[in-house]
């Protein structure tokens, strides 16, 4: 009995960490276009310090999406949400936000950023001209995790794109159906 009441206390712990992230998260995302332009440029500057090769995957993108800070969360029902900026050299072509909402075996909440690299002129195109980039419809991307990063290099790239995830701090725990799309929002 009592695993019962602590695990019905861990859950209304993480529903009520949920809710507070809900309810405080949403100022901290209305952020002014030089806001997120340094959040970018800080965000770059840690990816490439702790994984190289996405320094040198810089440099054959035609464009750099770049998430600073996206906040995940959730209890059964979750979502995440962040904004970010669309780079082409050192110009910055446009502001985004990323959302996605997901069901499933979950429960915590965790902050984390994203990159991801467009090597193609048809990424950028369809980035540009599509209503909504929704991940797995499209260009295809792929994920790079420690692992593939070690056998990656800019001369065995041939995909659309390439993403990577860094700055992860939180905890969740979920085994869930996710669908993050990119929309372009106004700064």
């Amino acid at each position: 009995m009592t695993n019962v009441r602590r695990n019905f206390h861990k859950l209304i712990l993480v529903t009520a960490a949920s809710f507070a992230l809900g309810g405080f998260g949403a100022p901290a995302f209305a952020a002014t276009a030089e806001d997120l332009n340094k959040d970018a440029a800080q965000a770059l500057q840690l990816l490439y310090k702790t994984n190289p090769i996405a320094e040198s995957i810089s440099k054959k993108a035609r464009a750099i999406l770049v998430f600073p800070k996206v906040i995940k969360a959730g209890l059964v029902f979750g979502g995440s949400y962040g904004e970010g900026v669309l780079m082409k050299g050192s110009t910055t072509a446009g502001y985004y936000n990323t959302v996605s909402a997901s069901w499933g075996w979950q429960a915590g909440a965790e902050s984390y950023g994203y990159v991801v690299f467009l090597m193609s002129d048809k990424a950028v195109h369809y980035l540009d001209k599509s209503q909504g980039w929704e991940i797995g419809v499209g260009p295809s991307v792929v994920v790079v995790n420690e692992g593939a990063a070690k056998n990656l290099s800019t001369s065995t790239l041939k995909d659309d794109a390439y993403a990577f995830i860094f700055d992860q701090q939180g905890l969740m725990a979920s085994l869930s159906i996710e669908g993050t799309k990119i929309s372009r929002i106004k700064r």
